[in-house]
């Protein structure tokens, strides 16, 4: 496996473009940033989220403390308003509904690198707040990286959002950050490690589902885990 590094153009990208949207959200919203005092700094960590709309990635990556890499599906790239950004910022193509080694392998490389990788383990945007069970991908990702995944819920990024921007209502979007979760080591063969990986991965959503409203749970209704 060869180690990751961020080329230099996408390191000097992502000055400008954190900072653009970070003011562009302020502008437009009035956001709030709860639980910056759970990020694990200086280690790798996976950063998971719940996925409504197309401001969640941009949200996250402009307010996060630091720099994040970050996989975003791959039919994103040929819409010409986001493709470019997406490009620009170094987002990590991810083709959904298929097993794909390589990216699975470049996620473990990242993190193994020190560096933190954002993903929604959904697989997709829902277009609606209640959660969509997750894909097993991310159980492949803590089994093999062995770093600790911090749960993040993000409230108000619904569909609706630029809509009532433009009218001047200022919806208001909150990052809720939550404590660290820990995984033993997967010692599990055959179907029992795949199940373990979807375990894992549901496991992962049920502490986001711990940070969110009732009505976003979705499939983890009854199910979720909040921080001690």
């Amino acid at each position: 496996m060869n180690a990751y590094r961020i080329p230099l153009h996408i390191k000097v990208n992502r000055l400008f473009l954190r900072p653009a949207f970070r003011a562009l959200f302020r502008i437009l919203g009035r956001v709030q940033v709860i639980g910056t005092e759970n990020i694990p700094f200086g280690e790798p960590y996976v950063i998971a989220m719940n996925h409504i709309s197309i401001f969640d990635p941009p949200l996250l990556v402009a307010f996060w403390p630091e720099a994040t890499e970050v996989v975003g599906a791959a039919d994103v790239f040929a819409k010409k308003g986001q493709g470019p950004l997406l490009t620009m910022y170094g987002v990590i193509p991810v083709h959904r509904g298929g097993y794909d080694r390589a990216l699975l392998e470049k996620m473990t490389a990242i993190l193994k690198a020190g560096r933190p990788l954002a993903i929604a383990p959904e697989g997709g945007r829902s277009h609606e707040p209640a959660m969509r069970r997750a894909l097993p991908g991310i159980g492949y990702v803590i089994e093999h990286a062995q770093a600790p995944v911090v749960p993040v819920g993000l409230v108000g990024t619904t569909d609706d959002f630029w809509r009532r921007a433009k009218r001047g209502e200022k919806p208001r979007l909150e990052m809720r950050i939550g404590k660290p979760v820990h995984f033993p080591p997967v010692t599990q063969k055959g179907i029992e490690r795949r199940e373990l990986r979807q375990h894992n991965a549901d496991l992962v959503m049920r502490h986001i589902a711990g940070l969110l409203p009732e009505e976003y749970h979705g499939v983890y209704a009854g199910q979720a885990i909040r921080s001690a």
